[in-house]
C-alpha cells in the first residue's frame, strides 16, 4: 500500500510539472501570436543580395537567358548576386571545368545588369577535428585558397563571397584568411563578402558546448554559431557579412517571424555600422512542415528593423536564398512587402 500511495504522488506531482509545463508554454505562444499581429512599419531597402545558382558560371546560356537574368536583377534592385563558383577542392583550388562560362558571365551581366555586383560564392566543408573537406588551418592550403580568388578577380568579378561551414567562434585561421583576402579584393578595388551562420542564443554557453559536445557538421554536434565578439571580428574584416537567418525549425509564423526579428535587431545592432549587413530569407520550400516562408521572413525582418532607435550607419538589406527556387509569385511579394516605394 504505501509503495502504491508513492507512486500515485510521485505521478500526481509529475502531471502538476508537466500541466505548468504546458502552461508557460502556452502563455508564450500567445504572447508571441499577440506580438506578431501589428503590421511593421519600417520598409524594406534597396540594397539587396541573391545566392544564384552553379550553372550560371559554369554552363552555357542565351543571350535571352542574360537578358531575363539582368531584367530580374533590375527589377527587384538586387546589388549583389553571389554566384556560384566552387566548390573549393580539398587542396584550396577550383578545377578550370566548374567555371568554364565565367568571362561570358560577367560580360552579360556588364551589358544587362550595369552596376550590379557579381561576386564568387567559394566555399567548402571546412575541416574541423578531422572530419570535413577543406583544411583551413594550413597554411599552404590557405594560400592556394587565396591564389584562386586572384582568378575569380581577374575574369572580372566584383567581389569574393566566402561560405565555409561550419565556422566556430576561436576560428583563428578563418580570421586570417579573411585579413588576407581583403587586403587582396581592396588591392584590386574589390569587395570581401561572407557568409555566417546566425548568432548564438546564449555566447556563455559555448565553453559547456565546447567542453561536452563534438564538434563537426550533423545533428550531433554543437552549433557553429558566431558569439558576439566573433562577429564583430569577422565584421572588421568584410565588406559585406550575410547571416544565413533562414533553415528555422518552428512550427507557427509567430514564432518564425519572432526569430527573423531577433536577429535582425541583435545583428543589426552588434555589426549595423561596421560593414552592409544582408539577412538571409528563404524561398526554398521547408522541410517536415515547419512554418518558415519568404512572408513571414520579410514581416519578421521588418518587424526587427521597427525596434531599431535608429538606422545603422552601413547599407543593410536582405538576402534571397536562392535565385533558384525563388518563383515569379514570390519576387512579386518581396517587391510587394520590402523594398521601398519609388518617389513620384
Amino acid at each position: 500500500m504505501a509503495r502504491t500511495v508513492w507512486v500515485v504522488g510521485i505521478a500526481r506531482k509529475a502531471g502538476w510539472v508537466a500541466a505548468y509545463g504546458l502552461g508557460l508554454a502556452a502563455l508564450l505562444l500567445a504572447g508571441v501570436w499577440v506580438w506578431w499581429q501589428p503590421e511593421p512599419e519600417a520598409r524594406g531597402t534597396s540594397t539587396n543580395a541573391l545566392w544564384a545558382r552553379h550553372q550560371w558560371v559554369g554552363e552555357e546560356h542565351g543571350e535571352e537567358e542574360y537578358r531575363a537574368l539582368g531584367r530580374l536583377l533590375r527589377e527587384n534592385r538586387i546589388t549583389d548576386v553571389f554566384f556560384h563558383a566552387g566548390p573549393f577542392e580539398a587542396d584550396g583550388t577550383v578545377p578550370p571545368a566548374k567555371y568554364r562560362n565565367a568571362r561570358r558571365l560577367i560580360e552579360a551581366m556588364r551589358e544587362h545588369a550595369p552596376g550590379v555586383r557579381a561576386q564568387a560564392y567559394l566555399g567548402q566543408i571546412r575541416k574541423v577535428d578531422g572530419y570535413g573537406i577543406t583544411d583551413l588551418d594550413d597554411p599552404a592550403v590557405r594560400g592556394r585558397v587565396l591564389r584562386t580568388d586572384e582568378i575569380f578577380l581577374d575574369l572580372g568579378f566584383d567581389g569574393i563571397h566566402y561560405d565555409f561551414e561550419p565556422i566556430y567562434p576561436d576560428d583563428a585561421a578563418f580570421l586570417e584568411l579573411l585579413e588576407r583576402t581583403r587586403e587582396l579584393t581592396r588591392s584590386r578595388g574589390r569587395l570581401l563578402s561572407v557568409a555566417v551562420e546566425q548568432l548564438t542564443l546564449v555566447d556563455g554557453a559555448q565553453p559547456l558546448y565546447k567542453a561536452f559536445i563534438p564538434r563537426g557538421w550533423g545533428r550531433f554536434h554543437y552549433p557553429p554559431r558566431p558569439t558576439e565578439d566573433f562577429l564583430r571580428a569577422v565584421a572588421d574584416r568584410a565588406d559585406q557579412v550575410a547571416i544565413m537567418t533562414y533553415d528555422v525549425s518552428l512550427p507557427t509564423r509567430s514564432l518564425a517571424g519572432r526569430h527573423f526579428a531577433w536577429h535582425t535587431e541583435r545583428t543589426l545592432r552588434l555589426i549595423g555600422d561596421r560593414t552592409t549587413v544582408f539577412l538571409g530569407v528563404p524561398t526554398y520550400r521547408p522541410q517536415m512542415g515547419w512554418a518558415e516562408d519568404l512572408s513571414g521572413a520579410l514581416r519578421g525582418v521588418r518587424r526587427g528593423l521597427d525596434a531599431l532607435d535608429r538606422p545603422p550607419a552601413r547599407p543593410y538589406g536582405v538576402g534571397i536564398y536562392a535565385e533558384w527556387t525563388t518563383l515569379p509569385a514570390e519576387w512579386a511579394l518581396y517587391r510587394g512587402m520590402w523594398l521601398p516605394r519609388r518617389s513620384a
